[in-house]
């Protein structure tokens, strides 16, 4: 793939994440660090774009053997990988790769935690995206989306969580998250539903 097709694609290429997809990254990004806070075993958990598995594995091994992650990308050759690194650090069964669209991330069990990091800036309809990301949590649930200073500007990020909020999200806070903007968000359900959560 040329340069020009690279920038055409919204889509980061699976070949491109070997180069955040590595140790080095654990510096900024460590990702049990990172998660602990917002899983616990048991939990239903979903990552969306998840690349290669860098929050993936972790998240799973985080859940506990009753917990499930499902891993939702549009590459094949991601999920591959993904599963790969998954059977080789013990965790593949509590790990759903599922192959998801450009127009829909399909149907999935409820989830107690969401996480989009770094890729929705990737989805040209980001309102239809939050609305899919809203329908898969749970009452009370949490969602992580986090984007990258380098592509996202604050006015733009201001832009998305503004759109969350339209779509009935409520902010709960704004983590601290080196190179990027953060938000962790909540859908309280319909109806006056209340989270299962302790």
């Amino acid at each position: 793939m040329s340069a020009a097709a690279f920038r055409r694609s919204p889509v980061c290429p699976w070949w491109f994440c070997f180069t955040f997809d590595n140790p080095v990254r654990r510096l900024f990004h460590k990702p049990e660090v990172l998660l602990k806070p917002f899983l616990r075993e048991g939990d239903r958990a979903i990552d969306i774009g998840p690349g290669m598995g860098y929050f993936t594995v972790p998240a799973a091994k985080l859940v506990g053997p009753d917990g499930r992650v499902t891993a939702i990308d549009v590459q094949e050759k991601m999920l591959s990988a993904l599963v790969a690194r998954a059977e080789r650090r013990g965790v593949a069964g509590r790990i759903q790769a599922c192959l998801g669209t450009r127009e829909s991330l399909g149907k999935h069990e409820p989830a107690d935690f969401i996480l989009a990091f770094w890729m929705v800036h990737e989805v040209p309809d980001r309102r239809r995206l939050l609305s899919e990301i809203r329908d898969l949590l749970k009452p009370g649930g949490r969602f992580l989306l986090v984007e990258p200073k380098i592509h996202v500007g604050r006015k733009d990020f201001e832009a998305t969580i503004g759109a969350a909020e339209a779509l009935g999200f409520a902010v709960l806070e704004k983590p601290r998250i080196r190179l990027s903007r953060s938000a962790l968000l909540t859908f309280p359900g319909r109806s006056g539903a209340s989270s299962d959560r302790a």
